[in-house]
């Protein structure tokens, strides 16, 4: 489990293509601080497993579903990317729960500057929409956010200098992909409210 708060803007070095997966390395002091083999590791909000460690570097393996799922294909070497570490049990929830399992892409639609913080317009998935409201939490590439307006094909949000600074989220420029995360409380209530549920008796709902 994830706060959505970013440790470390980190950089892929190597991409391997393989027939139905990926292998990237990636750098990130940070986050290989303490690091061991089988650790989670949260790239730019999609939960990964370190299957080697180098020096200030980790490799990590991704299955097909999780590049057609995500933006992480587009990826190469050179691309920069947000890195978190999970939550230790106890810690601060500085954000809100995020568990690193994307639920779909945007694309950043447009960008307003002002002096103090930056607009961000982001296309929202049809399926996705009815999880996002205005002043509710939405992970965007890892990053943990309050929406500022929610509407049926995009929402904005507002950054401040730090997130622009520290996260990829102020290099992105329209067109770009980013992953996206919905607030899983939304589709607990969704469920539990009877939407999608499975009837008692194991059969396919109505």
């Amino acid at each position: 489990m994830f706060t959505g708060i970013v440790e470390e803007l980190g950089e892929v070095t190597a991409v391997e293509r393989l027939d139905d997966a990926s292998r990237f390395r990636l750098r990130g002091p940070v986050v290989t601080e303490g690091a061991k083999h089988g650790d989670s590791i949260a790239v730019n909000g999609v939960c990964l497993t370190v299957v080697d460690l180098g020096e200030d570097e980790f490799t990590a393996d991704v299955m097909a579903e999780t590049l057609d799922r995500s933006s992480l294909g587009a990826l190469a070497a050179g691309s920069r990317v947000n890195l978190e570490r999970p939550m230790a049990l106890g810690g601060r929830l500085g954000g809100h729960l995020v568990q690193g399992h994307v639920d779909g892409t945007g694309h950043i639609v447009e960008r307003t500057v002002s002096e103090n913080w930056e607009i961000v317009k982001i296309s929202l998935p049809a399926g996705l929409a009815r999880y996002v409201v205005e002043k509710g939490s939405i992970t965007v590439d890892g990053v943990s956010l309050t929406v500022v307006e929610a509407g049926p094909e995009h929402f904005t949000i507002s950054l401040i200098p730090t997130t622009l600074a520290l996260t990829t989220l102020g290099i992105k420029v329209p067109g770009d992909p980013v992953n996206l995360e919905v607030d899983v409380l939304a589709k607990y209530v969704e469920r539990l409210l009877g939407h999608g549920a499975v009837p008692e008796s194991g059969g396919p709902a109505a």
